[in-house]
């Protein structure tokens, strides 16, 4: 951890959610982290909290994807991944590094390099592989009044005219743009994006800005897909009246969409996605499943020749999804539907739990 937990009589104390394992999260009172020479503190305004997190807390071992981890976020580590804060302290060497100012508003990058192994020599800190990352592994998150920030950090400005809430979306939405910047999309490709939550609408708003021929969006709420039509879609169809391979057929003459981002972390999603795809066609795959997936594999490979990729966190793209949020061109109200406070955060975890809710993105505010 991040942070010295031992209780020091007459210390500043804060506030922080801390896991026990398994759908047992608790507010404790820690002393208020003190920072290195190396180090930045950050006063915590908002944390996003999505479905990742969720499937933490109930001990989804499938996140991981690695026998020799927990199942769910590391025991005594405070949750929290979508972060942003004001920098209230730190020591020169730490203010250097990041190259920030007491007083800066900051949003910081989930994962935390080590900058040593084969991908971070590589420049793809990405994919590193100790892979510890804030609110999961060995670093505290944001479900605290205080956070470190360690020198391997990423660390991005944003403006402090932007809601807590909308500039903690910066997370999520540089996760959507590296799904988009995974596809390839050319002008006249038809994309096709399944599911409108968060990511599903960042991919949305990232496709669009891309110029392609057309962007369609499916889900099954149709106050997602009129949302979805905010962030730029062309056109939505809801897979619960219609059938998505058959209208992306017959809107294509017949070949199917060009380019296909899978965001909903639903099983069914993986074979819709390779059957409304034409040959030689692009499926991007970004969600994070809690089951195993089974597909008819001869699709990828003699039917079709799909280019399947994979794509993970949001690197090199900060930049562009903090301009575009910035920017106030996004629903941004409509999507952060749901704020509360630090000590109602099991309701923050639960009603991202409520798939069958009006809920689209969730968070935490400080006050």
């Amino acid at each position: 951890m991040s942070e010295d937990t031992t209780t020091t009589q007459g210390a500043e104390t804060m506030q922080a959610v801390v896991v026990h394992g398994p759908e047992d999260y608790r507010m404790e009172t820690r002393p208020k982290p003190t920072p290195q020479e190396d180090e930045l503190l950050v006063r915590m305004e908002a944390v996003g909290v999505c479905a990742s997190d969720l499937k933490c807390y109930h001990g989804a071992a499938k996140f991981w994807g690695d026998v020799n981890r927990p199942a769910w976020a590391q025991t005594g580590v405070t949750p929290g991944h979508e972060l942003v804060g004001e920098v209230v302290g730190g020591g020169t060497e730490g203010l250097g590094k990041h190259g920030v100012e007491v007083g800066d508003r900051i949003v910081l990058e989930q994962i935390v390099p080590c900058g040593k192994c084969r991908y971070c020599q590589r420049g793809e800190y990405w994919m590193c592989g100790p892979h510890d990352m804030f609110g999961f592994r060995n670093f505290d998150g944001g479900m605290a009044e205080f956070m470190l920030v360690p020198p391997q950090a990423r660390v991005h400005r944003i403006s402090k005219d932007v809601a807590p809430q909308h500039a903690a979306f910066a997370e999520p939405l540089a996760c959507s743009l590296h799904a988009v910047e995974r596809a390839g999309i050319t002008f006249e490709d038809v994309v096709v994006i399944a599911g409108c939550g968060p990511i599903g609408l960042g991919a949305i708003a990232g496709a669009v800005a891309k110029s392609p021929l057309t962007v369609i969006a499916l889900d099954m709420d149709d106050q997602k897909l009129d949302l979805a039509k905010a962030c730029g879609a062309d056109l939505t169809i809801n897979i619960g009246r219609e059938d998505a391979v058959a209208k992306v057929k017959e809107l294509t003459e017949g070949y199917g969409a060009d380019v296909y981002i899978e965001c909903t972390g639903h099983p069914s999603a993986v074979s819709q996605g390779l059957n409304l795809l034409r040959k030689l066609g692009t499926f991007v795959e970004y969600s994070v499943f809690g089951s195993d997936v089974t597909v008819d594999w001869s699709i990828i490979s003699d039917d079709k020749e799909l280019d399947v990729r994979g794509a993970h966190l949001g690197p090199h793209t900060w930049p562009a999804a903090i301009k575009m949020i910035e920017s106030g061109k996004l629903p941004l109200d409509r999507i952060c539907t749901d704020q509360f406070p630090l000590e109602k955060y099991q309701d923050a975890l639960d009603l991202v739990g409520d798939s069958g809710g009006a809920s689209v993105k969730v968070s935490i505010v400080h006050g």
